[in-house]
């Protein structure tokens, strides 16, 4: 792996370990889905995160060739392990056999950490999929990568889909037990490696999980006695729906966390136990999911706004009907419209409606706290996607990774093959950085309409999702049609097919960047200064003299009108 693309991208997969602003993932099997796909979304959330599109080519090793791990938060250099003779391509989360991981972080229990460990959450994510072809392939390489070179990150929740299946992993480390050999002077921890359960979600369900743990009691029938051994080979076996590592219940044990029966065990209520904070913050944003798909999901909406913890969310939940990729995309640019915790609906969304609150998330008055929402979609958003995996293409052209920059709501999604053998310039590596603007970075460009748009939502957000449906409506349609001369290709040349489809994701990216920036263009001339440029037929209006029409100025919303004379009335009154 080339090192300046490692560094550049070190800073990139961040999601900050703390439940109140880190990530989202909603898993969706075939069976659930409106087109037979399956699908895994990921929203990366981190004020410190620059959204760019990654790419590794294949390549070939020689024996003895050696794989440098760095921590992916924050550059630190952990330590080199045997690279394996030959690896896939991988674009972003997804690579060249439609395989796709995603992640959120649950922390869990702080002194599990093995800070000896040399493989992080973000390391384990990337040579997984530059080394597994479909799912169970890459929970047999995570277990096995972090069992021989420990596990360096907290509690971590991971999304695994082929067009097959779709898995969620739940990992948390041993905690750190040196052991000194005075002779070799070598320090060894006795806990390396991790605690885990992975469980495939049934066909025709779905599942989701944003930064608190889900796996609760799980069928101890397919446990692994060594994950050492052959035995991990089991995963490999169709029949096995879940899998463990052999010692998850007497980890805790050791560490009294648990002494119950093994059968009685639930890994979250353990490891990452839920309180507060959990629900409003992390398990309200699988509520939303989960509601918008089940009608019967609501009686959950006091158990996620932290009011009644007595009663816990599935892990996975039927749809009362199949799910529209439309649908899936839409939900990751969601407030909690329609609950009690919309965010458009209370003072702090100001006169606007913004369905955003700065952080700190958490704040106090007169001796009382108060939080703010964390929503699924949120300002400090790097990148984000949708993969989609198929099950009815051939295998080089079954995945899609549906990417974009910056704030969900705010910002369009673009199809990448995941065969492609470049990624556009305009989402590439090394084009800008979050301090350093490139007016041709997708980031900048999403950001520039995003940032206005905070200053007047209610009515620029409309714009921007009307081009935003355009677009991604386009995308589809236009998918369909690459689908079918792709398959074309394929029968006679895959390489041919390749890049066909590499050249449509390039130009179609491109094109995404050039209409926003229209947009970006459109927006100052409508808005400047609180005005709203006045329209008919898409032009602005002019006079027979050719003046701007004067602009319509609306008053502010008769709440807000209120709290202005509430807070000034006396000084703001006209006699």
């Amino acid at each position: 792996m080339n090192k300046r693309i490692l560094l550049l991208t070190m800073a990139a997969y961040i999601c900050i370990a703390t439940p109140s602003i880190a990530c989202t993932n909603f898993l969706v099997t075939k069976g659930a889905s409106k087109n037979g796909s399956t699908f895994i979304t990921y929203a990366a959330d981190s004020h410190t995160l620059y959204g760019e599109l990654y790419f590794w080519p294949a390549a070939s090793y020689p024996d003895g060739a050696m794989l440098q791990v760095y921590e992916w938060d924050s550059g630190k250099f952990l330590g080199e392990i045997p690279q394996v003779s030959n690896t896939y391509r991988v674009v972003g989360n997804m690579n060249e056999h439609s395989l796709a991981i995603g992640e959120t972080t649950f922390g869990g229990v702080g002194k599990l950490v093995d800070t000896t460990g040399i493989i992080d959450y973000g390391s384990l994510i990337y040579i997984t999929l530059q080394r597994a072809k479909n799912a169970r392939e890459a929970i047999k390489v995570m277990t096995e990568l972090v069992e021989a070179y420990g596990y360096c990150s907290s509690g971590e929740s991971f999304s695994i889909a082929d067009p097959d299946e779709v898995w969620i992993l739940e990992m948390v480390g041993k905690g750190t037990k040196i052991q000194h050999d005075k002779k070799s002077k070598v320090a060894t921890n006795l806990n390396k490696g991790a605690v885990w359960v992975a469980v495939r979600i049934p066909d025709g369900y779905v599942c989701a999980h944003a930064n608190q743990a889900r796996i609760r009691t799980f069928p101890w029938s397919n446990g692994i006695t060594s994950i050492s051994s052959k035995e991990i080979d089991r995963i490999f076996n169709p029949e096995v729906e879940t899998v463990y590592a052999a010692d998850v219940a007497q980890v805790a044990r050791e560490f009294g966390l648990y002494s119950g029966k093994d059968e009685d065990f639930s890994f979250s209520d353990i490891y990452n136990p839920l309180d507060f904070g959990g629900a409003r913050a992390c398990e309200a944003r699988v509520w939303s999911f989960f509601k918008s798909v089940n009608s019967e999901m609501w009686k959950y909406q006091d158990y996620a706004m932290g009011h009644d913890l007595t009663d816990r969310m599935p892990l996975y939940i039927k749809p009362d009907e199949k799910i529209p990729f439309e649908h899936v995309a839409g939900m990751m640019r969601d407030h909690y419209e329609g609950s009690k915790m919309d965010m458009t609906e209370d003072i702090g969304a100001g006169p606007f409606k913004l369905p955003y609150r700065w952080r700190p998330m958490s704040w106090e008055i007169d001796g009382e706290k108060f939080v703010h929402e964390r929503a699924i979609a949120t300002q400090q958003t790097g990148f984000w996607f949708v993969a989609e995996s198929r099950s009815d293409m051939p295998q080089a052209l079954a995945g899609i990774l549906w990417f974009s920059a910056d704030d969900a709501s705010t910002s369009c999604l673009t199809p990448i093959y995941s065969c492609s053998t470049r990624v556009p310039e305009e989402y590439a590596v090394g084009n800008g950085d979050l301090l350093t603007y490139s007016d041709n970075a997708a980031f900048w460009v999403f950001n520039r309409v995003t940032n206005f748009a905070y200053l007047r939502y209610d009515v620029m957000s409309q714009d921007i999702v009307s081009l935003q449906k355009e677009l991604e409506s386009k995308y589809v349609e236009l998918v369909a049609v690459v689908d079918e001369h792709a398959k074309k290709l394929y029968s006679e040349n895959e390489d041919k097919a390749t890049e066909f489809v590499t050249d449509f994701s390039v130009t179609t990216a491109a094109s995404t960047i050039k209409r926003w920036k229209e947009l970006d263009r459109y927006l100052l001339v409508k808005y400047i200064d609180g005005n709203i440029k006045r329209e008919s037929d898409g032009e602005f209006t002019r006079t027979s003299t050719g003046m701007p029409v004067s602009p319509q100025q609306p008053q502010l919303p008769e709440f807000w009108r209120r709290a202005i004379k509430n807070d000034a009335g006396e000084k703001l009154k006209a006699k």
